[in-house]
This record gives structure tokens, C-alpha cells and sequence, in this order.
């Protein structure tokens, strides 16, 4: 896969997932902005040597690639992140959101300050991103951008206590993928989401894992990425070097919004007597 020519922007850059999907961008020739400001592992604090210090090893091996630490939790950090690549690099083909961090407080601690820095990194900034970006990924031959949620927000047998805010955050990416998907579409602006499942330092883990490695879910990303991929409003999930794609479908039969081709009900008591057929999958085969 070639990247030669194509100016990417990775959040979240520093370490982990983020460091590794901009190090392989740049060996495929991209030029690359890594974004971090340097957080601790609750999201607090910055320390712009972090960012600086990735750039230079990632320079030190011949690659493009340019430091960035401003705040992203407002619209100015973000404009300044998008004028950085322009600044350094005239253009901008992808837009990578990996920044995030997981943050654990149960639903009676729940706090306005803990809450809002999820809001900040999961729903703020892709949109600030996606505002500023957007001019300039319509001028793009392939244009993408690629999220990131989480299968913990997902699926209800992954969640775990004190995941709220986290949880809320990570969903939102997904409804951000899918308005920026029908609004990306004329321009030709393909917007998926990655739900990787990597041990890094959000897991406490400092060392080299022997399994769930960061680079395992890499590829995905880069297919995102990459002019091959030519689909909008997908989730790549990925753990352990497999992947599967998912998205949101409508049921078969549907005329939305005023038939949702699916058993009827009047009154509280019958949606009671319909629930086991109303929580069954149609089956698509069904006229």
C-alpha cells in the first residue's frame, strides 16, 4: 500500500496505537502530523516533550513526520492542529482521531469536570477536526477519516462498571461517522471507524505484550485509510490480527418512517405479548 504524496493527521500520536499507525503511514510514504498533548493516563496534565520525543525517533528513521501538543478539547486547538499540517505539508488526505483515555468513575460519583473531558477528546474534537479538515479533504483525491470507538460501548457483554462517560463518548464517534458519512458523500469524504482492542498503557501495560499488540490492529487502520478502501460508515473491529467489519443496517421491509415492517402493537400490554417477537432479527428472507 502506497502512501507517497498523501498528508495524514494522527491523535493520539505519541504512543500506543496512535504512534504506531503514524509510523506506518510514514514508512508508506505519507507525510505525517502526530498530535499528543502529553497526557497521564486519566486524560490530566500535559507535557509537550512527549510529542516532541516521538517526532524525533520517527525522524531519526528517515520518515516525514511533524510534532504537534496543542490541546484538543476546543475548536481552537483543533484549527491549529489542521493549520499545522497545512503549514508544514500545502494539503491534508486523512484525518485519524485515536486520542482518548479511559477514565473509570461509578454512576453516583459522577462529576461535570470527569464527564466533560470525555466529552472534550470523544465528541468535541472530532467534530472541531472534522469542521477545519473539511475544506481541504474536498480538495483531496481520497479523502478519509477514521474514529475510533470502543466494543466496550458497543456490546453489553463487554461493559464494565464506571464506563459511563467513557462508553458515552466512544458511542458518539459512531453517530459523528455516520452524519459526517451522508455529508462526506458528494465530496467523496469516507468516514469509518476503528474499535481496536490493543494492550497499551490505558491497560497498565509498559512493556511489549505478548499478545493484543498495537501493530496487530494497524493494517486496519491503513486499509481505512488508504484510496483502496471504498466504503463509508463502517466499524473495523480489531484484536489479535483479525478483524471484522460491522455497521448499522435497516431492517428488510422497511418503508421508514411509517412502517417498520415489525409486529404492531396499541397499548402497553400488547408490546408486552409481542417482545420476544418484536427483540427477534427479522429474518431477511422473509416476505
Amino acid at each position: 500500500m502506497d502512501f507517497t504524496g498523501k498528508t495524514a493527521i494522527v491523535t493520539g500520536a505519541a504512543r500506543g496505537l496512535g504512534f504506531s499507525y503514524a509510523r506506518e503511514l510514514a514508512r508508506l510514504g505519507a507525510q505525517v502530523v502526530i498530535s499528543d498533548i502529553g497526557a497521564d493516563t486519566l486524560g490530566e496534565g500535559a507535557d509537550p516533550q512527549v510529542v516532541q520525543a516521538a517526532a524525533l525517533a520517527l525522524q531519526g528513521e528517515g520518515l516525514q513526520v511533524v510534532g504537534h501538543a496543542t490541546d484538543l478539547s476546543g475548536e481552537a486547538g483543533c484549527r491549529a492542529l489542521i493549520e499545522c499540517a497545512i503549514s508544514h505539508f500545502g494539503q491534508l488526505d486523512i484525518l485519524i482521531h485515536n486520542a482518548g483515555w479511559v477514565g473509570y468513575q461509578p454512576i453516583e460519583a459522577a462529576d461535570a469536570a470527569f464527564i466533560r473531558r470525555a466529552m472534550d477528546i470523544n465528541v468535541y474534537a472530532p467534530i472541531w477536526l472534522g469542521k477545519h479538515a473539511w475544506p481541504y479533504l474536498k480538495q483531496s483525491a481520497a479523502p478519509r477519516i477514521v474514529l475510533t470507538t470502543s466494543d466496550r460501548a458497543m456490546y453489553t457483554q463487554y461493559a464494565q462498571p464506571g464506563l459511563v462517560a467513557y462508553s458515552a463518548g466512544k458511542m458518539a464517534q459512531l453517530g459523528i461517522m455516520n452524519a459526517l458519512s451522508g455529508e462526506g458523500a458528494e465530496a467523496g469524504i469516507l468516514v469509518n471507524a476503528i474499535s481496536p482492542v490493543a494492550k497499551t498503557r490505558m491497560w497498565g501495560v509498559t512493556g511489549e505484550p505478548g499478545n493484543l499488540k498495537p501493530e496487530s490492529v494497524t493494517p486496519g487502520v491503513l486499509f481505512l485509510a488508504s484510496a483502496q478502501c471504498q466504503d463509508s460508515g463502517y466499524i473495523l473491529r480489531a484484536s489479535n490480527g483479525q478483524f471484522t467489519a460491522t455497521r448499522f443496517v435497516e431492517n428488510p421491509g422497511v418503508s421508514y418512517p411509517v412502517d417498520l415492517a415489525r409486529p404492531k402493537a396499541s397499548t402497553a400490554e400488547q408490546v408486552a405479548a409481542s417482545w420476544t417477537r418484536i427483540k427477534a432479527h427479522p429474518d431477511p428472507g422473509a416476505q
